[in-house]
């Protein structure tokens, strides 16, 4: 493996049982992810980016095949041991933001770093540098009900970023969101991936989204159909 790849699929495949047999939901998918990539998996509903994106976050398993990511081989990984390298080295965002309705914006952000048993002195540190990047900071102590959809989906960001992830996993981050918060959304995560060195790996099929991916995987019925630089 070349030493700045984090992610290494080769021969992958995915099938779910159905009725009396299987759906293959990937096929033959062999992939190279290096570090620092804005990058996105493209494709129609049902196209496999999802799952493919799910069994890179070690949420779901392979078949068969080999799949690395951070040097961890994620189909030799115990249950415990992929949760604790998706608590330190990835986040994660959703087109649903899964914010906890309870907590502010503070507490939502803040979660990953009691997970990680981060210090409480140093915790606010963080959670307010999360929060500013993504220019949430007065509305830091609202609730998701007080926020627009826009300002939920900034907050699930600081929540993916604060505790300086290698790698995040974005599942149609704008899906939900009106052309104007999608652009906002799409340039606080290319200044982060820019500023940081993180690497994004989106799934989506939204031509929004995909004029700021640098590199665009595309899938059709389980497979790779055209890996290409988006310049």
């Amino acid at each position: 493996m070349k030493k700045d790849a984090i992610i290494k699929i080769k021969s992958l495949i995915k099938k779910f049982p159905i009725g009396g047999g299987f759906f293959t939901a990937l096929n033959d998918i062999n992939l190279t992810v290096r570090k620092g990539e804005f990058s996105g998996l493209v494709g129609p509903s049902g196209s496999g980016k999802t799952t493919l994106l799910n069994i890179i976050g070690g949420l779901d398993s392979p078949t068969s095949g080999e799949v690395s990511v951070l040097n961890n081989l994620i189909n030799e990984t115990s249950h415990e041991d992929r949760a604790l390298i998706r608590r330190k080295h990835m986040g994660f965002i959703f087109q649903n933001y899964n914010l906890l309705p309870v907590y502010t914006v503070y507490e939502n952000v803040e979660l990953p770093l009691i997970l990680n048993k981060i210090d409480k002195n140093k915790r606010k540190d963080m959670v307010y540098s999360a929060v500013e990047s993504v220019g949430l900071i007065d509305k830091i102590d609202s609730k998701p009900n007080q926020l627009s959809g826009g300002q939920c989906q900034r907050t699930a960001i600081a929540r993916a970023i604060v505790h300086k992830p290698t790698i995040v996993l974005a599942d149609e981050p704008t899906a939900n969101l009106d052309s104007e918060n999608s652009f906002h959304i799409m340039e606080i995560m290319r200044k982060l991936n820019k500023d940081f060195k993180t690497s994004f790996i989106f799934s989506t099929h939204d031509e929004k989204i995909m004029s700021y991916l640098k590199r665009i995987i595309s899938l059709e019925d389980g497979q790779i159909s055209e890996d290409k630089n988006n310049k």
